[in-house]
């Protein structure tokens, strides 16, 4: 037989791919080392919750305040400089922060690194979307978010160790995994400087992106994601644990953490479902799903029962995780820099809000009305989600 009459070979996903999940990998290590012990480390400046408050907002606030700017580094220095640029920022923030003496350096410093964190996570996800074809953008994309979540599961575990030596060393730790993440990223990535992803790559005008319902779509299902997953869930579900459930606080996480295993094993079968059936499909049945789970969390009455609610919610965010990000791929093409810094906005935003709204609600009404809203809003994405079209429609990228 000749070779021409060979098949196809399948499209595999790309080196950069496996380097960028790599590259996640190890940010999540050190900022799963770092969550835990950050309150603990600012209250021994003698200061009060709302401070500590303070110091966790301020990285979240800086990325939404910096996200914008990204695109525009992007065009300038290309998709590998702006990822290593930020996760540098990250990693020299960190070790400051390690070495700080006052509150005032903690929270400039905290904030600064969110400025290299939106940097490196926009510049990731725009790699990782220009690089892969249309084909394999739901499991690329459920690689990359692998990592993250296997680094997460590792962090808070050497968090503790690192803790009994100092409440200091975990953040040189956390520098020292992203100067990791950064080199690998620096010397493994292909180059994409400031010209292009291919010599073919067109830039979609953003205002043309912007009225592409996928778009619309993803960002709305981002915004409700940061909302009720990075904010409603984390916030609410502990005090739930202790408060309601009258558990003690070491179940909050092996809750999150039987979650988060669930939420890894169900990434390659997202990814392969939204690439096969459809970004639709995936965002529709995915945001329901997550709505009924977290709408009926406030009102369980033993802890098994909040624990399965969690593992449904872990499949639903495998695929909340991937359909979207492939969604802007398919709607801004390569070249995807500000359409990408703009859709990690509204996860920004609604993490930022989400749990304010909640504490507000939770005080003055009832857990389950803290919850209900967010479950409105991830049901508003399912139902925006009927609004796609149907199959696969590249962009003239």
């Amino acid at each position: 037989m000749s070779s021409d009459s060979a098949a196809p070979r399948k499209p595999r996903l790309g080196r950069d791919v496996y380097v960028l999940g790599v590259v996640a990998f190890f940010v999540m290590v050190g900022f799963g080392v770092v969550v835990p012990v950050l309150p603990v480390f600012v209250r021994s400046f003698d200061v009060g919750y709302l401070e500590v408050g303070a110091v966790v907002s301020a990285f979240a606030f800086m990325r939404l305040i910096a996200s914008p700017f990204c695109g525009w580094l992007i065009k300038r220095g290309g998709e590998r400089t702006i990822l290593a640029i930020g996760i540098g920022i990250v990693a020299v923030s960190s070790a400051l922060v390690g070495l700080a003496q006052t509150y005032v350096e903690v929270l400039v410093l905290r904030g600064a690194g969110g400025i290299g964190s939106a940097m490196f996570s926009v510049s990731a996800m725009t790699l990782l979307l220009g690089s892969t074809p249309l084909s394999l953008r739901g499991r690329a994309v459920g690689f990359y978010q692998g990592g993250f979540l296997i680094g997460g599961m590792a962090g808070p575990a050497l968090g503790g160790v690192l803790a009994l030596i100092s409440l200091r060393a975990p953040f040189f730790f956390y520098a020292g995994t992203l100067a990791i993440a950064g080199l690998v990223g620096l010397f493994m990535l292909h180059r994409t400087e400031n010209t292009d992803t291919g010599s073919t790559a067109v830039v979609m005008p953003f205002r043309d992106v912007v009225r592409d319902v996928r778009y619309q779509a993803a960002c709305l299902a981002n915004f409700s994601q940061g909302w009720a997953g990075l904010g409603v869930r984390s916030a609410l579900v502990p005090v739930l644990v202790v408060e309601v459930l009258h558990h003690d606080p070491a179940w909050t996480g092996i809750a999150f953490a039987i979650a988060a295993v669930v939420q890894t094993v169900m990434l390659a079968p997202a990814g392969t479902f939204v690439d096969k059936v459809g970004r639709r499909p995936a965002i529709i049945g995915a945001y329901a799903l997550a709505a009924a789970s977290l709408v009926a969390m406030p009102f369980v009455g033993e802890l098994w029962m909040l624990v399965v609610l969690l593992a449904l919610y872990g499949v639903a965010s495998a695929f909340t995780g991937t359909a979207p990000a492939a969604s802007v791929g398919d709607a801004a093409g390569a070249r995807s820099g500000t359409p990408v810094a703009v859709f990690s906005m509204f996860s920004d935003l609604g993490a930022i809000v989400g749990p304010l709204v909640a504490g507000v609600l939770a005080d003055a009404i009832s857990y389950g009305a803290a919850f209900g809203v967010a479950a409105a809003l991830l049901l508003a994405a399912s139902i925006y989600a009927f609004r796609m079209p149907r199959g696969f429609r590249p962009s003239s990228a």
